[in-house]
């Protein structure tokens, strides 16, 4: 048994089981990768894959288990690496991580700056998707790091840290009606936008899934509201171009909303009417981290130490993990 042909087995199943797209990811050739699959099959005396005819239909129910243990195994044979590269170079390596559009333009900029700056011999890699996607991402070994808002507390197999609270903002034009009841220039004493009053116009938010939408949705339906949302994106800058269109009102996280770049937009602070949400960090269980990944964590979350990144980590049981990762949210009210 080799440990490249562990690597091909679990990038076969990675890749929905298309032996092609796994060996060009494993910059191979197809039959090669055939070919090791099928030695390794010999060797344990079980089928992993069922073939139709030259085609992998699905993994055999030996295969799921042995893909289990591939999967530690391959995390381990990473784990060792990355303790070598510690003790040989301890400022110089790879950091993948992968995040939504907002966390990348509004919340990482300055944490990767100062990052780039204390270890310039680090290459970091930065890649965007969907919630979904950048947890698969993580899970899978791909990136080091998901951060995101929904969607990692789905896979047990990532330890989840929260980094931040945030909540949500209305941006409107200066002629709309919210505009002039609720902004800047209302009357002393006017009262707090409700849900009820954005409910009555044309809303462009966030895509479902994407930078806590799932609050918002949550937030009209307990008062029996169903908003009228005319356009949804992934993208903040997107919602904000449609706004100035005149398409709707636009509700993003307020960290999006720039007082220079966006002075054409009336701000409406949202904090009262929706729960906030949290941002968390999420890595393999098991993982090894180097020095410099406890270093970008503490950067952008400066409460999560290396301590206490540890303990949360070597809390195997899912469930206890979960437990004590809502202690830190709550924690987080104090800070």
């Amino acid at each position: 048994m080799k440990l490249r042909q562990l690597h091909y087995i679990q990038e076969v199943a990675k890749r929905g089981l298309n032996v092609t797209a796994a060996a060009d990811a494993m910059f191979t050739s197809q039959p090669g990768v055939s070919k090791q699959v099928r030695l390794l099959e010999e060797e344990l005396g079980v089928d992993i894959f069922i073939r139709n005819g030259k085609h992998i239909a699905e993994i055999t129910p030996a295969g799921k288990r042995i893909l289990e243990y591939t999967r530690r195994l391959l995390l381990e044979a990473d784990n060792i690496r990355n303790i070598a590269e510690e003790f040989r170079q301890t400022d110089k390596g790879d950091l993948s991580v992968a995040t939504t559009h907002t966390q990348a333009r509004y919340a990482l900029p300055a944490v990767i700056h100062k990052f780039r700056t204390v270890y310039p011999q680090v290459a970091l890699h930065l890649h965007q998707g969907s919630p979904q996607q950048i947890a698969k991402m993580a899970v899978e070994g791909t990136a080091d790091f998901a951060i995101a808002t929904e969607a990692l507390e789905h896979f047990d197999q990532l330890v989840m840290l929260p980094c931040y609270h945030w909540n949500r903002s209305v941006l409107v034009l200066p002629d709309h009606p919210l505009a002039k009841k609720f902004g800047p220039g209302a009357p002393a004493g006017s009262p707090k936008m409700s849900l009820a009053d954005i409910a009555e116009h044309p809303v462009i938010t966030y895509t479902f899934g994407f930078t806590g939408r799932s609050k918002l949705d949550q937030a009209f339906a307990a008062h029996g509201l169903r908003p009228d949302v005319v356009l949804t994106a992934v993208d903040a800058d997107v919602i904000k171009t449609y706004v100035r269109l005149g398409l709707g009102i636009g509700i993003v996280a307020s960290m999006a909303w720039d007082e220079k770049l966006d002075a054409d937009l009336v701000h409406l602070p949202a904090d009262h009417l929706f729960e906030p949400s949290t941002t968390h960090v999420g890595f393999r269980q098991g993982m090894f981290l180097r020095g410099y990944m406890y270093d970008f964590i503490g950067q952008f979350a400066p409460h999560l130490t290396r301590e206490l990144i540890d303990e949360v980590s070597e809390i195997t049981d899912a469930e206890a993990r979960q437990r004590r990762v809502h202690e830190l949210i709550a924690r987080l009210h104090l800070l």
